[in-house]
């Protein structure tokens, strides 16, 4: 029997979980931070190094209480956090600045400028990431900081993803080139290709620009998969956790990617993450190239199989968002559309409110909504976001069905199926499959899988699953609501792509209000 520490950063808030292999969770608790935004620029989303830190330790105390344990019988700790969350470090790995989080999406034009250069050069790497570069990654948040800070140049020793950020601080690494670099961070956000001899060629990046002169030298470091050790906790931060030192730490990775290993993934599988954004993770024997689908990555979610990221770039935070413009909780605003049937409510609405993550990757859409009327009201505006959303995901299974990635299973992991079944039970009629749901949150269960692997406790990672991973829910589609909402999503998908993209053939749209009428009012 082993215990071990899960560790979960999100995007408000860490979670660390402590877990028994042969009892499961057995206690859990969350700390805070905040996300700092500007009103005058709703691409800024930064954060601090020492809210987290502060956080981290506040968390693990409070979870070691609730748990009952001694932080001395912890046997490994493991780690996953959003991305891509980079931050510029100087020396000893300070860091520079405050992180630039995953839903900063400052760097737009940064990342047009590399998706051109790519392109126009015929850059393999780019084909990788679906063959556009997004705002939402490494190298063009890394770029956007050099242009804004070019006193602050020659101070950056390296560049990292918070993931390996956080794993180097905890086991006291000092220099840039024993930093842990997570395959996952690195190659779904930094084009990272190890078949393709490593990052992109010097001479790739500084035509891009010349301020990225020398910088991929500085990214280096041991880059490995999640099965490996990034190595041990050291003294320092054993006494600020209240663990016992030289427990192993290994090489941490993304937050989704890890939840779909807690949802019990398997190939064959999709899982879409549904949170404050949607990450729709899946596996494969084979790394198979997918348009518009931002990765591709051998080892990255499970270390035997190629990693398949896609997503949304806002879901959770749009139902907020409604919510609050409504001066409305939101838990009682969800309430209100439990009985609502598909297209009652005459509405479409596409979820472009933080832009197009898949399959347009295009930073500068916003959302849309057709069919007001003088008496809609916050309630139906939410159900068309939740019916929205879930066409957008059907969008992306269906592109990734096309480039050989077979869906047979649909997972809705993350923590708003937990709460909220009409999602569920609408994500069921649009996808016309069943969707499985966990029966408990699986947030930090994936690190507690990684940590249990590098304390020796499984074998393999399916055998960890086996054991620890919940059972399923299985909400089923229901035959009429799913023929509304395949009607319904013929017209979306048009739109989509009709407004979607700059160099789009006109397409006939005249058609969609009208039929949005006729069926809410059939």
């Amino acid at each position: 029997m082993s215990t071990v520490a899960g560790v979960d950063f999100g995007t408000l808030s860490v979670r660390v979980s402590i877990f028994d292999s042969e009892k499961g969770r057995i206690g859990s608790a969350t700390a805070d931070y905040p996300l700092l935004r500007k009103r005058e620029d709703p691409d800024h989303a930064t954060q601090r190094h020492d809210d987290h830190m502060s956080a981290l330790t506040q968390a693990m105390r409070a979870a070691l209480t609730a748990a009952g344990v001694d932080g001395a019988g912890i046997a490994a700790l493991a780690l996953d956090t959003t991305g891509s969350t980079i931050v510029p470090l100087g020396e000893g790995l300070r860091p520079l600045d405050d992180y630039y989080v995953w839903c900063d999406h400052r760097a737009k034009s940064e990342a047009a400028e590399i998706t051109t250069k790519a392109n126009a050069s015929a850059l393999p790497a780019i084909e990788w990431c679906g063959g556009i570069y997004s705002s939402e990654w490494g190298w063009a948040k890394l770029l956007h900081w050099l242009r804004q800070n070019p006193t602050a140049r020659e101070r950056m020793v390296t560049a990292v993803e918070h993931c390996d950020m956080v794993a180097g601080i905890l086991c006291g690494v000092t220099d840039a080139n024993d930093l842990p670099r997570s395959i996952c961070a690195m190659g779904h956000k930094w084009m990272w290709n190890d078949s393709l001899g490593g990052m992109p060629p010097e001479e790739f990046l500084t035509a891009v620009d010349p301020l990225l002169a020398g910088v991929r030298a500085k990214i280096g470091g041991r880059y490995a998969t999640s099965d490996k050790i990034a190595g041990h906790l050291s003294a320092e931060w054993a006494g600020k956790l209240g663990l016992r030192a030289g427990i192993p730490i290994p090489v941490g990775a993304f937050d989704a990617h890890w939840d779909a290993i807690g949802a019990g993934v398997r190939e064959g599988d999709v899982v879409n993450v549904v949170g404050t954004s949607t990450c729709i993770m899946a596996i494969s024997r084979e790394p198979v190239l997918i348009p518009g689908v931002c990765g591709v990555v051998p080892g990255s979610i499970h270390p035997g199989f190629a990693g398949i990221e896609a997503g949304l770039s806002a879901c959770g935070d749009i139902f907020d968002a409604i919510a609050k413009r409504a001066g409305q909780p939101l838990a009682e605003l969800s309430r209100s559309v439990e009985g609502y049937r598909a297209g009652q409510t005459g509405l479409l609405r596409i979820s472009w409110d933080n832009g197009d993550r898949t399959v347009l990757v295009n930073p500068n859409l916003g959302g849309v909504t057709l069919g007001w009327n003088l008496v809609h009201t916050a309630a139906d505006e939410l159900f068309a976001s939740i019916e929205g959303t879930a066409f957008h995901t059907r969008i992306i299974l269906e592109r990734m069905a096309e480039h050989g990635t077979p869906i047979h299973r649909v997972i809705n992991g993350g923590g708003i199926p937990q709460k909220n079944h009409t999602l569920n039970r609408v994500y069921a009629n649009v996808l016309n499959k069943p969707v499985l749901v966990p029966e408990s949150e699986v947030t930090s269960l994936g690190s507690a899988i990684f940590a249990f692997l590098a304390a020796g406790a499984f074998q393999n990672v399916e055998e960890a699953q086996d054991r620890l991973c919940p059972k399923y829910r299985v909400f089923t589609p229901d035959a009429a609501e799913a023929a509304v909402c395949e009607t319904l999503y013929q017209h979306y998908r048009k739109l989509y792509f009709a407004l979607g993209q700059p160099d789009a053939v006109a397409v006939a749209i005249g058609d969609v209000l009208p039929a949005l009428r006729h069926i809410a009012a059939r």
